[in-house]
């Protein structure tokens, strides 16, 4: 499964540009960066040995279109994507400017499955294939495996994109431009300007707060970590995940993360990777109604303890049915608040207002691993999504997979389907596991959540 910059196929599956639906041109000024940028930036320089990238698998169905195509449709779309051709430049004001070096064949790439056999290899080269020098991002066409399947792979360097980001590059390059469906706090700018004010400082002393007294995780020696990430994925359609959250009160997400913690308590037993605790981070969009999707982070990372410790089993051996439901209604007490219009838009204005140097701080508080040790996402993608004649079939986010966490786990919303996906290092065992037990989780809250 080489990595090829050579092409000598043709296809007729992707677009000339003439037959591309027009796109809005944007323009590229210079943007500031902000405070989150600058964490993940420094991030990157304190560990320059770790990747901090994250990003999202399209599958399609049809032939694979030729890279030299394929990269002439991405070069057409980038137009619409200003940050993708923008570099952070400046000393002590960073600032988002325009590449003038910015090439698209070092950013577009090929990875060639050796036959039908090849495919995991071929994924695998995809999802830890370097960055070419400077370049904050990179697509990967994975092909080969099958005349009528292939995928698309987009990895990103944090410090340039959070989720809702790159989920408005997947709706401009594949999705056909529907709106994220994002929840976001109303316009109102001036009434209740105080409250706001004392909401989002009570919410980051509490937040801050709770990083500083929770009981620290000391990451176990179940496995040493290889350095390469793998994918695993499995899927339920959406309306199981609402259709059991709404009579609770409960949102689809809420149900993911306790049919998450139910199969984090089976895995545990089967590994053997003792969970103790499960602190999952995750990842809350703050940007305003009126704000460019396409640019850097404005995300707030909040920190919830999922109810890994709610047994599936009595003592005595037997099903305890009620179990599933128990950790919905844990998961749900503590999302509550988050759901509502006073905290997402205190969260807001935290994430708009707060300095570069408390916000440093507090990334590197919540993601570490002595607080941390799970990241879990959601992100809405797109109904549909297609390139050229064929159409995209299914969906993976990669969530960023950060030192010493167990995996990352993401839920996207793709058409009909809530997919789910986990990335981990290849060396946690038995991690190929936790799809199917996620699965097995969400059918036992549908049957115990069922009427009588």
């Amino acid at each position: 499964m080489p990595v090829s910059d050579q092409s000598a196929r043709s296809t007729r599956s992707v677009p000339s540009d003439t037959s591309v639906r027009s796109g809005r041109s944007v323009p590229s000024p210079r943007h500031p960066t902000h405070s989150v940028d600058r964490a993940f930036l420094n991030l990157e320089r304190r560990r320059p040995d770790v990747r901090w990238d994250a990003g999202g698998v399209a599958y399609l169905g049809g032939p694979a279109p030729a890279l030299a195509d394929l990269r002439a449709y991405v070069g057409f779309r980038l137009g619409e994507l200003p940050l993708l051709t923008s570099r952070v430049e400046g000393g002590r004001r960073l600032r988002w400017q325009p590449d003038a070096d910015f090439a698209v064949d070092r950013h577009v790439h090929e990875v060639v499955a050796d036959g039908p056999e090849g495919w995991d290899a071929a994924l695998h080269t995809a999802l830890n294939a370097p960055f070419a020098p400077g370049a904050y991002w990179g697509v990967w066409l994975v092909h080969g495996h099958a005349p009528d399947a292939y995928a698309v792979c987009y990895r990103f360097r944090h410090a340039c994109q959070d989720g809702s980001a790159a989920a408005m590059t997947f709706r401009t390059m594949l999705g056909e431009g529907e709106p994220s469906a994002r929840p976001v706090p109303g316009g109102g700018r001036g009434a209740g300007v105080t409250r706001r004010v004392g909401a989002a400082v009570g919410l980051a002393t509490k937040f801050v707060a709770g990083s500083l007294v929770v009981p620290r995780h000391r990451p176990g020696a179940a496995f040493v970590p290889s350095g390469e990430q793998r994918l695993w994925r499995g899927r339920v359609p959406v309306d199981t995940l609402r259709r059991i959250g709404a009579p609770r009160g409960g949102s689809a997400h809420d149900v993911h993360l306790a049919a998450l913690a139910g199969a984090l308590s089976v895995w545990s037993d089967r590994s053997g990777v003792p969970l103790p605790r499960v602190t999952a981070v995750l990842p809350v969009d703050a940007r305003r109604t009126d704000e460019d999707q396409t640019w850097g982070n404005r995300c707030f990372a909040l920190p919830l303890e999922l109810p890994v410790r709610i047994a599936s089993r009595r003592p005595d051996g037997s099903q305890d049915c009620e179990a599933s439901l128990r950790r919905l209604d844990h998961v749900m007490t503590a999302t509550r608040k988050l759901r509502g219009e006073a905290w997402r838009q205190a969260i807001q204005d935290l994430v708009r207002f707060m300095p570069g140097r408390p916000t440093d701080w507090y990334m590197r508080r919540v993601l570490s691993p002595r607080v941390t040790n799970v990241m879990a996402t959601s992100m809405p993608l797109a109904d549909r999504g297609s390139l050229g004649e064929t159409q995209v079939t299914g969906t993976a986010l990669l969530p960023l997979l950060v030192p010493g966490h167990l995996f990352g786990v993401g839920l996207s919303f793709f058409g009909d389907w809530a997919e789910v996906s986990f990335v981990a290092d290849s060396a946690l065992p038995m991690a190929e596991l936790l799809p199917e037990l996620w699965e097995q989780a969400v059918g036992e809250l549908e049957e115990s959540a069922a009427p009588a």
